[in-house]
C-alpha cells in the first residue's frame, strides 16, 4: 500500500489554442441574437464581448464552449463531489473493472499496490485507538483494507465484488468536459472556504492556471484567504 505524497493533480486536455478561439465562437453567437455580426472577430472584440456578457449576467452565451481535464491522484472521495455537477461529462476509474491485486495473469500479492491519499495537514502515522484497545495509524488502517482486498481476490472474489471494502481514501483518475459556464459554477463552488480541502486544492490550482490562459473569462474569482489549515479559498465577486 503506498500514501501519496505528491498532491492531486491535472492535466488540460483541450489544445491551449482551441480555448483561446472559443472566445471568438462566444463572440459569433452572442451577435446572432441581434443580427449585428461583424466581418472581422478578433481576440480583442471577443474579450470585450465576453467581459459584456458576464457583467449583465448573460452567461447562456458562454455555453457554446468546451474544456476537457484530466484528474490524476485524487480520491474516490474527489471522484464522488466531482460528478455531483451535473451538466458535464465524465469518465472515471473503475473500481469494477480494475483489479487492484492483479499484475499478469492473476492476484499477485508481491507486485501491486493500492494508491490512498491522506489529507496533507494530517499525520499518516499518527495512532488512533479502537474500540478492542488496538492502536493503528492510518496507515495502518488503509494497510489493512488492503490486505483484506488482496485476501478476497485471492480467494476467488471478482474485483467487482471484492471492491466493496476498498475506502473512500483510494486514489482515482477522472477525465471531466463541461462548458465554461459549469466551470464557472465549479470553481464557485470548490475554491469556496466551505469546499473540501482536497478539491479545493486542485480547483484552485487549476482556477489559477484558467486566469492565466484565459484571465476575461475568470477575472471576477479572487483569492479571499486563508483557512486554519492553512489552505488557501477564492471568491466570486
Amino acid at each position: 500500500m503506498k500514501i501519496l505524497k505528491e498532491k492531486a493533480t491535472y492535466k488540460i486536455l483541450t489544445p491551449i489554442g482551441e480555448l483561446k478561439n472559443q472566445l471568438k465562437r462566444i463572440e459569433v453567437a452572442g451577435r446572432t441574437c441581434y443580427q449585428s455580426e461583424k466581418q472581422v472577430v478578433t481576440e480583442k472584440s471577443a474579450e470585450q464581448f465576453v467581459r459584456m456578457l458576464l457583467k449583465k449576467g448573460h452567461e447562456s452565451v458562454i455555453e457554446h464552449t468546451y474544456l476537457t481535464v484530466k484528474f490524476i491522484n485524487c480520491s474516490r472521495g474527489f471522484t464522488h463531489e466531482m460528478v455531483r455537477h451535473r451538466l458535464a461529462a465524465y469518465s472515471q476509474e473503475s473500481t469494477r473493472y480494475v483489479d487492484y491485486a492483479k499484475r499478469g495473469e492473476g492476484p499477485d500479492l508481491n507486485k501491486f499496490e493500492l494508491k490512498c491519499v491522506v489529507p496533507p495537514h494530517k499525520d499518516e502515522n499518527q495512532k488512533v485507538e479502537l474500540e478492542d484497545g488496538r492502536k493503528l495509524s492510518i496507515k495502518e488502517m488503509f494497510q489493512q483494507e488492503e490486505m483484506f482486498y488482496r485476501g478476497l481476490r485471492k480467494s476467488g472474489w471478482l474485483p467487482q465484488d471484492a471492491r466493496q471494502i476498498l475506502p473512500t481514501g483510494i486514489s482515482a483518475e477522472l477525465v471531466v468536459s463541461a462548458n465554461w459556464r459549469e466551470w464557472r459554477h465549479i470553481f464557485k463552488m470548490r475554491t469556496s472556504r466551505m469546499a473540501h480541502w482536497e478539491i479545493r486544492l486542485v480547483m484552485i490550482k487549476l482556477l489559477k492556471e484558467l486566469k492565466q490562459i484565459l484571465p476575461v473569462m475568470f477575472e471576477d474569482f479572487k483569492m479571499a484567504g486563508v483557512d486554519p489549515d492553512g489552505l488557501e479559498y477564492f471568491s466570486q465577486e
